[in-house]
């Protein structure tokens, strides 16, 4: 049996999904703008079961709200799941980039040096070695310029850690760290080759959680992230 049609919905669906999305969380729509399934299904010529299924995920996120009668409106962004990696990635790829970077960047500095400690404190033996790992992979792929490469396992080493932690609050931010640090590399808006204070710094993060040492990884992430936010100060200032 073959599932054609199946696979092909649901590229309409992401299609739709993704257009309309960018269209909420770039302004293209606004606030209290009412939508119709009618529309939609003429404006992208899907069905009105892709139309709907797609609302319905976009309703999830607090960016529309379906109501009998009414339709379904755009909501403001006090409504939006601010925290979902969709939501984010839409943001991050608008208008409203810089902006997006600099509220993930202050939430990276208020959590993640306490999750480095608490995973000082906490981590597993083997967690402590791979976050070792991790920060001599990133010297190695960094100093080569493999940037893509360089990027997944700078998401596996804050994903780690956060995880590691123990604080399930922590940790259920990993994705949302993920996309950040992806978008940086996607965005253009990472160096060629990282900066070697950087580097030196994942190092000196993973050697603390390693000895078990919650107040100099706690530091050394905050040394880390003040780096990152450094680097984006162009860009919020503009």
């Amino acid at each position: 049996m073959s599932v054609e049609p199946e696979a092909g919905a649901d590229v309409l669906h992401n299609t739709v999904l993704d257009t309309m999305g960018s269209d909420i969380t770039s302004g293209v729509l606004a606030s209290g703008d009412v939508l119709t399934l009618d529309r939609i299904q003429e404006r992208f010529g899907v069905s009105r079961t892709v139309a709907r299924e797609s609302m319905r995920v976009l309703e999830s996120m607090g960016l529309v709200r379906s109501r009998r009668r009414v339709g379904i409106t755009v909501q403001p962004r006090s409504s939006w799941n601010v925290f979902d990696p969709r939501v984010i990635w839409w943001r991050l790829s608008g208008p409203g980039r810089d902006e997006q970077l600099r509220s993930l960047t202050e939430l990276r500095i208020a959590v993640e040096p306490l999750a480095a400690a608490a995973a000082a404190r906490s981590a597993s033996a083997s967690e402590r070695a791979r976050v070792v790992e991790l920060a001599a992979e990133m010297r190695r792929l960094g100093e080569a310029g493999r940037l893509d490469v360089f990027m997944e396992r700078d998401v596996a080493f804050h994903t780690l850690l956060l995880r590691a932690s123990g604080n399930e609050m922590f940790g259920a931010l990993a994705d949302v760290v993920a996309v950040v640090l992806r978008g940086r590399t996607h965005l253009g808006l990472m160096p060629q080759q990282p900066v070697p204070e950087a580097l030196d710094l994942h190092e000196h993060v993973a050697a603390s959680v390693a000895r078990g040492e919650p107040n100099a990884a706690e530091a050394a992430m905050t040394e880390l992230l003040a780096e990152v936010r450094d680097a984006m100060l162009p860009l919020w200032r503009r």
